[in-house]
C-alpha cells in the first residue's frame, strides 16, 4: 500500500509520455552532438551565461518573485497528470448523489449552505484556471526570452570577432559564442518551455472538466432543499441543511 501511494500520490501518476517525449528529444541532439565527434565544443561558459543567466534576469523583471515561485511549483502538473478521467468523475459523482439520498445526508456539503458551497467550488476553481493560466503564460514568455538572448549573445560574439581581427586565436572563441547562444536559446524555447506550456494548458484544461463535475454535482445535492420547497406549502416547507 506505501509503495502505491508513492507511485499515486494525491490521484496523480507520472505522465509517461511526458517523461519519455523529454528523453528522447534531448538524446536525439546529444547523440548527433557526439557522432559529430566534438561535443566539447557545445560547450561555451559565456553562452550559457548569457542565455540561461539573461533569461533569467529578464523573467524576474516581467514577474515577481512570488509568481515565480508558484509558477516553479505548478511545473509538476506538467510532469504528472491527474488518473482520474472525466467520465470517472461523472460516476463517481453520481455516486455520491445516490449515497446522498439514500442515507438523507449531504455528505459533500456537511450542513453548509448549499449556495455557499457552490460559490466556494466555484472561487476555487477560477482561482485554479487563472493561476495555472498565469504559469502557462510565464513559460511562453520564457521561450519569447531564450532565443532573443541567443539573438544577443550571437550579435556579442561578431562583434568581438569583428573587433579582433587581427589576431585569428579570438576568432574561434567569438564565433563560438555567436553561434552556441542561438543554439541554446532554441533549444530552451522549443524544447523545454513551449512544451511545458502546451502540457500545463492540456492538464489544466482536464482538471477544470474534471472540478466542473464535482460542482455541478454539489450545487444540485445543495439545491435539493431548495427545489422540494419549491412544490410545498409554505407551512410544510423545511429546512433541513440549515
Amino acid at each position: 500500500m506505501a509503495k502505491e501511494n508513492i507511485h499515486n500520490v494525491n490521484g496523480r501518476t507520472i505522465d509517461i509520455t511526458t517523461v519519455i517525449g523529454m528523453i528522447c528529444s534531448f538524446a536525439m541532439i546529444i547523440t548527433a552532438i557526439v557522432l559529430g565527434g566534438s561535443p566539447e565544443s557545445f560547450i561555451n561558459p559565456p553562452s550559457i551565461l548569457i542565455v540561461i543567466g539573461g533569461t533569467l534576469a529578464i523573467t524576474t523583471v516581467c514577474f515577481s518573485f512570488s509568481k515565480i515561485g508558484s509558477t516553479v511549483k505548478v511545473i509538476s502538473k506538467t510532469m504528472f497528470r491527474n488518473t482520474q478521467e472525466p467520465f470517472d468523475a461523472a460516476y463517481k459523482a453520481l455516486q455520491v448523489a445516490e449515497i446522498s439520498h439514500k442515507q438523507g445526508t449531504l455528505m459533500v456539503i456537511d450542513g453548509i449552505p448549499g449556495e455557499e458551497v457552490e460559490h466556494i467550488l466555484r472561487c476555487d476553481l477560477q482561482s485554479m484556471v487563472i493561476r495555472h493560466g498565469q504559469s502557462a503564460s510565464m513559460f511562453r514568455k520564457i521561450a519569447k526570452f531564450a532565443p532573443a538572448m541567443g539573438l544577443i549573445g550571437t550579435l556579442i560574439g561578431l562583434m568581438q570577432m569583428l573587433d579582433n581581427l587581427q589576431d585569428p586565436t579570438t576568432i574561434g572563441p567569438a564565433m563560438a559564442v555567436a553561434l552556441l547562444t542561438t543554439f541554446y536559446g532554441a533549444v530552451l524555447a522549443n524544447m523545454v518551455f513551449l512544451p511545458l506550456a502546451s502540457k500545463l494548458e492540456q492538464n489544466s484544461s482536464q482538471e477544470d472538466l474534471i472540478h466542473q463535475v464535482f460542482l455541478l454535482t454539489a450545487a444540485s445535492i445543495g439545491r435539493l432543499e431548495m427545489l422540494l420547497n419549491s412544490i410545498l406549502q409554505p407551512s410544510q416547507r423545511v429546512q433541513y441543511f440549515d
